[in-house]
């Protein structure tokens, strides 16, 4: 009888892409391939204009595919559907609360790049608030009054785009609201789509609550980096960076109450009444596409 490979399907069934690639992941080891990608690519997701992540088939199909294998393994929430637009504006803005391209990897760059992609489960939990401050200090600056206008300006960015973050947060609530709804009251729907149903929902939790985490720890960072420049160079600079702060601690609040909507944190929940009409809650798309 003819050897097969361990691991292949067996004959009469056809060889899929997902069949190869759980074959390679299993005989190369899933960590050393997901090692070898990140070596590859220097680890970081690449950033593009604006502070943007730029494309990247590593970044954003390679990595993701091996991660997602992965967090199949760990038992973790894995959903199959495709993300709605909602879903993918909140990552495109959480993202940028994640990482720190400007200050040389004090936020952890390429540790938080295996998490996003979930090669590794979470790590943000085990950050050092000292590491912002630290690269500050090490940092030349012609006059010590600089790094108080740079922290400054960190906290002026993360308020210019966290409330548009917590909007898209907002609005993915709602999604994951919609769907529990349109399954409870659709029929002919099987145990795969409620199955996906949660995964999506947890894995949107999980996400948002990586966001809170991470906005938390830019905060004390700062807070600490403060604290340490008026010990070491106090200068009049820091009344502002102060009022900076201050302005921020009302979103960490809002954050930590989880109240992206501006109502508490109930959510965009507008009722929770049966749904007549699979129709009736769509928002319709007037937008005009012209053929290419």
């Amino acid at each position: 009888m003819p050897c097969r490979a361990s691991g292949l399907p067996p004959r009469g069934r056809s060889v899929s892409v997902a069949d190869i690639f759980g074959v390679a992941l299993r005989a190369a080891g899933s960590i050393a391939l997901a090692g070898l990608l990140v070596a590859c690519t220097g680890g970081a997701r690449p950033v593009g204009d604006f502070g943007r992540a730029a494309p990247s088939f590593t970044h954003d199909t390679a990595m993701p595919a091996v991660g997602g294998w992965l967090a199949r393994q760990r038992k973790e929430p894995y959903s199959d559907f495709n993300q709605t637009d909602q879903e993918d504006e909140m990552h495109n803005r959480v993202w940028r609360f994640l990482i720190a391209a400007h200050a040389k990897d004090w936020f952890y760059d390429i540790a938080v790049e295996w998490q996003r992609t979930r090669i590794l489960p979470e790590v943000d939990r085990n950050f050092s608030v000292d590491r912002y401050y630290n690269w500050l200090k090490t940092t030349r600056y012609e006059s010590s009054r600089v790094r108080y206008a740079t922290v400054g300006r960190h906290i002026a960015a993360d308020l210019d785009t966290v409330p548009g973050t917590f909007k898209s947060i907002c609005e993915v609530v709602e999604v994951d609201r919609q769907r529990a709804i349109a399954l409870a009251n659709l029929s002919g729907l099987g145990p795969d789509e409620a199955r996906n149903v949660a995964n999506r929902k947890a894995e949107n939790d999980i996400h948002i609550a990586w966001f809170v985490r991470a906005l938390n720890y830019r905060y004390q960072s700062y807070n600490y980096a403060l604290d340490h420049l008026l010990v070491e160079t106090p200068h009049e600079q820091s009344l502002a960076v102060d009022e900076a702060l201050r302005r921020m601690s009302g979103f960490v609040d809002r954050a930590n109450r989880r109240d992206f909507c501006g109502d508490g944190g109930a959510g965009m929940r507008r009722s929770d009444v049966v749904i007549p009409s699979r129709y009736e809650t769509q928002v319709i798309d007037r937008e005009i596409v012209l053929p290419k």
